[in-house]
């Protein structure tokens, strides 16, 4: 870690108690000038937290910043585990190593100036307010081995999840989490190879934690965070666990296939037998949705019965 976030770590850490603090308390803590501190704060603006500045009382966070445990992580995670307070992108970075890489390997940031969802669509990442994780896995087969994968990948985050005691969790086709209707997380999956030989894969897993909320503003779609369903989120044990869920789920994917995964999804899935509205490219088909196919597709009671789409340029929508 670099002196100068050292120094923006020590200044979350006195102004993530809650209460006002003067520039004069944080020079001491620092032992900088109080011109070293106003650098700082101004930086750790343009990282997307919000800090409030009041004269003769000093700083405050609007909204509370959860940073790693980095000693807990890196001594608990089984695996390589590379973290990084800054990076263009956790997946970026994993994709530039897959031949250095074992299965479980991953990668952790605070921040991402390059962050990135599904449709090449940014993704929000305000320094230490989310989850930024992603795990390098590999596929003996192939790319045809990965059919319905994003689906276990979204399976995993939901019992991870539950384990920590979020309630009300779903998700919806192919690999969002919602809560109560509004997007919790996403995944973002990679990889390189070919269709009938190895398959390097990288999952790319964004959590909201603690939004604040002048990023929050920039985000178009309906959003949450686990600070509403978990009050005190331990973020460093949401990653450990995940790391630890996926292994489990995807030597299982790897053994079984989705199968297995089909009761989990479903019990899960939050417009299953509802009526909806399927974008496939620039057409638009509307019925009952009644869940996944074996490949992970999604089924369609229509007009003209039951079908089934599967593919990367389909977009599911309530009707």
């Amino acid at each position: 870690m670099s002196g100068s976030w050292q120094r923006k770590r020590a200044i979350l850490a006195c102004l993530n108690q809650g209460e006002f603090v003067s520039g004069e308390a944080l020079a001491e803590v620092l032992g900088v000038s109080r011109a070293a501190v106003s650098k700082h704060i101004n930086a750790l603006a343009d990282y997307g937290i919000d800090i409030c500045s009041v004269k003769g009382k000093g700083y405050k966070l609007f909204d509370p910043v959860f940073l790693m445990d980095e000693a807990k992580l890196l001594t608990n995670c089984p695996n390589r585990c590379f973290y990084f307070d800054e990076i263009p992108s956790t997946n970026a970075f994993l994709l530039q190593y897959t031949e250095e890489l074992q299965c479980g390997d991953i990668c952790i940031a605070e921040f991402q100036s390059a962050g990135r969802g599904r449709r090449g669509r940014k993704w929000v990442s305000p320094y230490g307010s989310h989850l930024y994780f992603s795990m390098f896995w590999h596929l003996p087969l192939g790319m045809s081995q990965a059919m319905g994968l994003s689906l276990v990948v979204a399976c995993s985050l939901v019992s991870v999840l539950q384990q920590l005691g979020a309630d009300n969790i779903g998700v919806k086709w192919p690999n969002d989490i919602y809560f109560e209707n509004r997007k919790l997380a996403g995944v973002l999956i990679e990889m390189t190879g070919t269709a009938d030989s190895g398959c390097n894969l990288v999952i790319g897993i964004g959590v909201n934690i603690a939004m604040p909320q002048q990023q929050g503003e920039l985000i178009e779609q309906p959003w949450s965070d686990l600070r509403q369903v978990i009050s005190d989120p331990d973020k460093t044990l949401l990653a450990l666990t995940l790391q630890q869920q996926l292994r489990k789920d995807l030597k299982l994917f790897e053994q079984s296939g989705l199968a297995v995964f089909t009761e989990r999804w479903h019990a899960a899935d939050i417009y299953l037998g509802r009526e909806v509205r399927l974008l496939v490219g620039n057409e638009s088909v509307s019925g009952c949705y009644q869940g996944i196919d074996t490949q992970g597709g999604v089924v369609l009671d229509t007009a003209d019965g039951l079908q089934h789409f599967v593919g990367g340029e389909i977009s599911l929508r309530q009707a």
